[in-house]
């Protein structure tokens, strides 16, 4: 039986402007993925310039860890916050805000004399990237209402989102081959111009929760609770599992957001209102963006590192490498979202997509020493790309279709905050394996040896390439279990919502 999505459509149609006419919405979306593009990619760009940085900078190996935990920790921490922020005071001065703060903190962290310069900057750039993102998404989900355009939009906007680490590694070699470390930071003014000046034309504004107050015990609970389980997971990679700044701050976490869960239930204006998360459908999304987010690691990272260190490439033939993941990443976006989803529905879709790349991650581990990128690696990463291309795109459409309008930017947040607690998930939980997996395997071997060294290396790579399948795999079988059968319709009867 068809599905209909429609809560809260007629409430928050009442006194909506008129939508934006057909050029215009596509104009916005053109600035909402620019936007995202800057938020998405520098979480990776930033990455291949660490080396230059820090001989730059002079700070040490076990330092080199925070410019990285530093803009993660204040964007996982913050992004509730800044979705409702959004919701309650208008989705125009959130993007703006987000987009001139983010530029002005990239540029700080670009000009950076100092180590602690520098982690500042990062800080700063998650916290105005926490109220830039959900604010992009809800605008994003409030401008394409009708079935068609919003499966066009998401594909775009989805490609984007799962392609953008890749774009920031091409981007962050190019960058730092062609010129220095610091333009990896400062490319962000280009693109923050762009869409900052895009954003004052043609965006208007509308406070759909205007008569709501913020939740300041649940911004509390929620924000602690977020930096204790990423700061944990982070710890997880320089300290051992049993350290208490590894469990305990994860413990810490659990006991936060249990108590942020009870308050939610009780509060007048709840920050995150239990209704974006209980509908099924929507759960099952946020579910798929979470395991996405610890699957994909273990591609990128892993990846780069086998490229550079085993098969000899420069951090711009690196990013160029992973160019065919994206284009396959991109098309199967369009196909998903377009094509498949709307007549098949997402229960049999979106298991598929996490099987094909289960399958390539797979196949990944059958990398050597002596295999060729053309052979051993490319069609894996294809592969891979279509997979992610029809998982992503259609899971973050359904985690905010059919969401009532007061409610789009903390549901926004709610996907962008999945992805980065996956992410943070995947990094600890892949470089502790992929550590244990070189390791065990140089245990009784003359570990001076260079070949021995070496192969331990890529023992660690197809281990954790072995555990993304696995987070694939499982998400094909949540996915499974949780959608509803059939495919999902807006019901024709029910107003657009559309605030803008």
């Amino acid at each position: 039986m068809p599905q209909t999505l429609t809560e809260g459509t007629r409430a928050g149609a009442v006194d909506a402007p008129p939508a934006p006419d057909s050029k215009r919405r596509w104009l916005i979306l053109a600035i909402i993925g620019i936007a995202q593009l800057m938020v998405v990619l520098d979480a990776t760009i930033v990455n291949i310039a660490l080396p230059s940085a820090q001989t730059d900078l002079g700070f040490s190996d076990g330092n080199r860890q925070w410019i990285v935990t530093a803009y993660s920790l204040a964007f996982a921490s913050l992004l509730l916050l800044g979705g409702r922020i959004a919701d309650l005071f208008g989705r125009k001065p959130a993007f703006l805000v987000g987009v001139a703060g983010f530029a002005a903190a990239s540029v700080l962290g670009g000009a950076s004399t100092s180590f602690g310069m520098l982690v500042t900057a990062r800080a700063l750039q998650g916290v105005f990237g926490a109220l830039l993102a959900p604010a992009a998404l809800s605008l994003l989900n409030t401008t394409f209402t009708d079935a068609k355009e919003r499966a066009k939009a998401f594909s775009v906007y989805g490609a984007i989102a799962g392609a953008g680490g890749a774009v920031g590694l091409l981007l962050g070699g190019v960058l730092t081959d062609a010129l220095d470390w610091r333009w990896t930071l400062f490319v962000n003014l280009v693109f923050a111009v762009v869409a900052f000046a895009g954003g004052w034309v043609l965006l208007n504004n509308h406070r759909d929760a205007a008569n709501s107050k913020l939740d300041l015990p649940g911004t509390l609970l929620v924000s602690s609770g977020l930096f204790s389980l990423v700061y944990g997971f982070s710890n997880a990679e320089t300290h051992d599992w049993s350290s208490p700044a590894t469990w305990g701050f994860l413990a810490a976490g659990g006991v936060l957001l249990t108590a942020f869960t009870w308050w939610q239930t009780r509060a007048k204006h709840p920050l995150l209102p239990m209704r974006v998360l209980l509908d099924r459908d929507r759960a099952a999304s946020f579910i798929t963006v979470l395991i996405t987010g610890a699957g994909m690691f273990g591609v990128f990272l892993f990846l780069t590192y086998y490229l550079q260190l085993n098969l000899g490439f420069s951090p711009t033939k690196t990013g160029v490498a992973f160019l065919p993941m994206m284009a396959a990443l991109m098309v199967m976006a369009q196909v998903s979202t377009t094509m498949l989803v709307p007549r098949i529905g997402p229960k049999a879709v979106i298991p598929a997509g996490f099987a094909i790349a289960a399958v390539g991650m797979a196949w990944l581990t059958g990398i050597g020493l002596d295999s060729s990128f053309s052979t051993d690696v490319l069609p894996q990463l294809l592969l891979i790309g279509a997979g992610l291309g029809i998982v992503m795109p259609p899971a973050m459409s359904l985690a905010t279709s059919g969401i009532a309008p007061e409610d789009a930017g903390v549901a926004s947040a709610t996907v962008n905050t999945m992805q980065q607690v996956g992410g943070s998930i995947g990094t600890a939980l892949l470089n502790t394996l992929a550590a244990s997996a070189a390791t065990s395997y140089l245990s009784g071997k003359d570990a001076t040896n260079k070949l021995v060294q070496a192969q331990s290396t890529i023992e660690s790579y197809t281990t954790a390439f072995w555990w993304s399948a696995g987070f694939f795999v499982a998400g094909a079988l949540i996915a499974f279990l949780l959608y509803r059968r059939g495919k999902l319709e807006q019901d024709a009867d029910a107003a657009p919502v559309v605030h803008m």
